[in-house]
């Protein structure tokens, strides 16, 4: 099943992928470019192509894990190019242009703009169409969490997320996979007092409940109830994962991700 959301030159397919991926494709409807962001699985990605009657021809990979580039070398036809990050070119599966940070590209009649999102991945990017307010970060940012520290370091990964942070609260965010409620119940055992975050909580338990998607989400509902985004404005997410006053804030947030390590619920 897939749902679509329309911007001013685009539209937003997504849909389930594996186990708990999210597939997307990207539509101008007025060039007929379509891109998929990532490539989990094959079938899904082909299902909802020709349900849709659109002609794939971009791929925009985020990072060099097998289920976000699993697909690439099948769905690359004639016509299709596939963009990653050029660092980790040599992992990605039938690359053909190799972007930086803050490199710039034309896809139908929207600019995107490359961001250092690395952390999860040394070199993990993210796809930030400015005009229309959206970014497509994979396993950077999740709703209410973030991607396992893999390759990176706690210095770089806080940068990354305080970029993404950076971007104007009415962005949408478009992250990889359903990861939500498990993400609320931690945030919820290291921030109980934030209000807010206790209603996102109950909100998203209900979605998970009859299987809505919780994604996407917004930079401005991260920034409020996203313990990731936080560690530098909560005194109680500090105190709840060991920190102390004297610790940076790249120190807090490695804290912060080693405490969701240990966590089960």
């Amino acid at each position: 099943m897939s749902a679509t959301k329309k911007y001013s030159t685009f539209e937003v397919a997504q849909f389930p992928c594996l186990s708990d991926n999210y597939g997307f494709l990207i539509h101008d409807p007025e060039t007929g470019n379509t891109a998929a962001v990532d490539t989990p699985e094959y079938e899904a990605y082909k299902h909802v192509l020709e349900k849709r009657g659109w002609k794939l021809s971009h791929i925009l990979c985020t990072h060099h894990h097998w289920d976000h580039t699993g697909a690439n070398l099948d769905l690359k036809a004639e016509g299709v190019t596939i963009y990653g990050a050029e660092s980790e070119a040599s992992k990605i599966p039938g690359i053909d242009i190799q972007v930086k940070p803050e490199d710039t590209f034309q896809f139908g009649r929207s600019e995107v703009k490359v961001m250092d999102v690395g952390g999860h991945t040394s070199g993990h990017i993210a796809y930030y169409f400015e005009k229309d307010g959206v970014v497509f970060c994979g396993d950077a940012l999740f709703a209410l969490g973030c991607g396992r520290m893999f390759e990176g370091t706690p210095a770089q990964f806080w940068a990354s997320l305080k970029r993404l942070r950076e971007l104007p609260d009415d962005t949408c965010v478009y992250c990889a996979h359903e990861y939500t409620l498990s993400n609320a119940n931690f945030a919820l055992s290291v921030e109980p007092g934030n209000e807010e975050l206790v209603k996102r909580h109950k909100e998203v338990c209900s979605k998970r409940q009859v299987g809505e998607p919780t994604v996407p989400t917004t930079i401005g509902e991260e920034k409020r109830t996203n313990p990731f985004l936080r560690g530098d404005v909560s005194t109680e997410i500090r105190r709840s994962v060991g920190a102390s006053d004297s610790d940076e804030y790249d120190v807090v947030f490695g804290k912060i991700r080693q405490a969701k390590d240990r966590f089960r619920a």
